[in-house]
């Protein structure tokens, strides 16, 4: 049973793309996100990831400890798709394929402003905290800049310009599916 890891930078459309993939392949699908989008308060997701990053939870090596086991326990399994910021860094080595997604701050400011209904200097300071927010969290509990990933990963895709069956299609010819 294959086990396929899609990581990359905010808003790029991991968890669309990883959703889509999943189905089209028949696996399942796990988001690490969404477990950060369920405990944080907020109107919308990207408030909801922002509020939840900045608690004592999110910073809690017990709560990460508990989701990366979570998340090596499911791809060893297989069947499944995740979608994983740090999927790389701890599935590289259990995932068939590990996918890096990729577009311009410009582009991911666009569609936070578009998912929100921000208008987008709203969604670009927005974005711009999350990141920064992210990059910290990481650091602070791993050590690491997850961004660093890409280099690491089987392959990557622009997102720029694509629709996300594009960019699903696009995978499965790399994947040779």
């Amino acid at each position: 049973m294959k086990t396929f890891v899609i990581s990359g930078l905010t808003s790029c459309g991991s968890s669309t793309i990883g959703k889509l993939l999943a189905d089209k392949l028949a696996l399942k699908y796990f988001s690490i996100g969404k477990e950060f989008k369920k405990r944080g308060e907020g109107a919308g997701e990207t408030d909801k990831n922002i509020n939840f990053t900045k608690t004592k939870e999110a910073k809690d090596k017990n709560f990460h400890d508990y989701l990366d086991n979570l998340q090596v326990e499911l791809a060893k399994k297989g069947g499944i798709v995740i979608d994983s910021k740090l999927g790389i860094h701890f599935l590289k080595d259990i995932a068939d394929k590990c996918i890096w997604i990729t577009a311009s701050f410009e582009t991911r400011a666009k569609r936070i402003a578009k998912r929100e209904a921000w208008n987008i200097e709203k969604a670009r300071k927005k974005l711009k905290e999350k990141e920064e927010l992210e990059i910290n969290l990481f650091k602070a509990v791993y050590g690491i800049d997850y961004r660093e990933q890409e280099k690491k990963a089987d392959f990557v895709i622009n997102t720029e310009e694509k629709i996300p069956e594009e960019v699903v299609n696009e995978i499965m010819v790399k994947l040779d599916l």
